[in-house]
């Protein structure tokens, strides 16, 4: 029916945007209440008008999201300097000291130097690998070679892989693959994750010829 197909259509054409918005909506009103309770909790041990002060910030709507983007954007600044890395490097030995503490400290540390360094290798080239089984295909990213006594076990000419998860690309699974397995991708990393979190509904252009069998 018409009105079915309109209905569908109308649904589809409205939903990423509805989504995206529910999305930004959520993340700043989640900031909002972490920064509200830290200001309340400094408006009850500061005294006078400065705590009334204080407690009149936690109602400026959007205050978290500025704040956060706010200190990003300095430590960034600071950071990117000789004398801000060496603080950096006194910080994160102090944690990496603390009992129980320094075990999450350093894997999440290593995670996040390893995915957003500019200098790093992870997730800068989409793959296509066979997996779960031989002839079945899938989309994968590579995230560097296989190191320390893993390569020394697997010999040479390897490669370190993650197979994402559809459609939650957070979820998936770590893969050692022989080069000579894995076919390199043309598209873009986003236009692979888009590919996979549609479910392989939204194909990305062909960048090359690729000649038939």
């Amino acid at each position: 029916m018409p009105i079915k197909k309109y209905l569908l259509t109308g649904l589809l054409a409205w939903l990423p945007l509805t989504l995206t918005i529910w999305v930004l909506l959520w993340l700043v009103a989640l900031l909002d209440a972490i920064l509200g309770g830290i200001l309340t909790g400094l408006a009850a041990l500061t005294p006078g008008s400065a705590g009334a002060v204080i407690e009149q910030l936690r109602h400026i709507p959007g205050l978290g999201v500025v704040l956060v983007f706010s200190a990003l954007l300095v430590t960034g600044a600071l950071v990117s300097n000789v004398a801000g890395r060496w603080w950096l490097k006194q910080w994160g030995k102090l944690f990496t000291n603390i009992p129980v503490f320094k075990s999450i400290y350093n894997s999440v540390k290593k995670v996040s130097d390893t995915l957003f360094s500019s200098n790093g290798n992870a997730f800068r080239t989409a793959l296509l690998v066979q997996y779960p089984r031989a002839g079945v295909w899938t989309i994968a990213f590579q995230t560097g070679t296989p190191g320390g006594e893993v390569a020394g076990h697997l010999g040479p000419d390897l490669v370190s892989v993650y197979v994402p998860t559809t459609p939650n690309p957070t979820s998936g699974f770590f893969l050692m693959l022989p080069r000579s397995e894995v076919i390199e991708l043309h598209m873009s990393v986003d236009e692979a994750l888009t590919y996979v979190i549609s479910m392989g509904s939204v194909a990305p252009a062909a960048s090359v010829e690729v000649s038939p069998k």
